[in-house]
């Protein structure tokens, strides 16, 4: 009898300071803690990153997306190269829905939103971004208020980015005047105290490629 059940591993190891949040044959998908890179950068002193820990026990482990080195949370890794390319597609395509969660500066007045601005890349900054309505590729972001703080002038908010341009929901936000708490790349003169980037991917939706089902995941904010 066929099982479409999501495959799964019952128990699941963790990869200090790594948490595997689900394995099975086609993907793995990790809890990554802010400060680590996604992939290898320049050097040797860059080789320590998330997908080469994760093959540490899945060697056939590939990247599909990345996450900043100063942003935490949900990480997803195809097994295999045809997985990969299987996994690549439905980012492209957008079927696979992110959400992230970030603090960041200001009381934003309007409970939901959205940015459309289009991004460039910054190149005698790099690896800054910017927003450039000449040639800039289109960016959208979704964003919705969890909680005022008006003690610290501060906004949770909770953020779904409909397209996938390097660093941007940190551009973004910093357009719209509301830079994210504790981003050293984007700061503010005036930006409140925070040991780190206030930006952790907290939910990953997709199909799963084998079975058709949906496959929810979840990481809560650490701060």
């Amino acid at each position: 009898m066929h099982d479409d059940r999501v495959p799964s591993t019952p128990s699941l190891p963790s990869l200090s300071p790594l948490v595997i949040v689900h394995a099975d044959e086609a993907l793995v998908a990790i809890d990554k803690p802010a400060g680590l890179l996604s992939v290898p950068g320049r050097g040797a002193d860059k080789a320590d990153c998330a997908v080469a820990r994760v093959q540490a026990p899945f060697p056939d482990a590939q990247t599909v997306h990345r996450l900043d080195m100063a942003t935490s949370g949900l990480l997803l890794f195809a097994r295999g190269a045809a997985m990969q390319r299987t996994l690549s597609v439905m980012f492209e395509t957008r079927e696979v829905v992110k959400h992230y969660e970030a603090v960041v500066e200001g009381l934003v007045e309007q409970d939901a939103g959205e940015i459309d601005l289009p991004l460039l890349a910054d190149w005698p900054q790099r690896p800054r971004q910017k927003v450039d309505p000449v040639h800039g590729k289109p960016s959208l972001t979704r964003y919705r208020v969890l909680h005022r703080d008006p003690a610290t002038r501060t906004t949770r908010l909770t953020l779904q980015p409909l397209t996938g341009r390097t660093h941007q929901l940190r551009v973004h936000l910093l357009a719209i005047g509301h830079p994210i708490v504790g981003d050293a790349l984007y700061a503010t003169r005036n930006q409140p105290t925070a040991s780190r980037l206030m930006l952790h991917a907290t939910q990953l939706a997709l199909r799963h490629p084998l079975t058709s089902q949906n496959l929810a995941l979840s990481s809560a904010a650490p701060f």
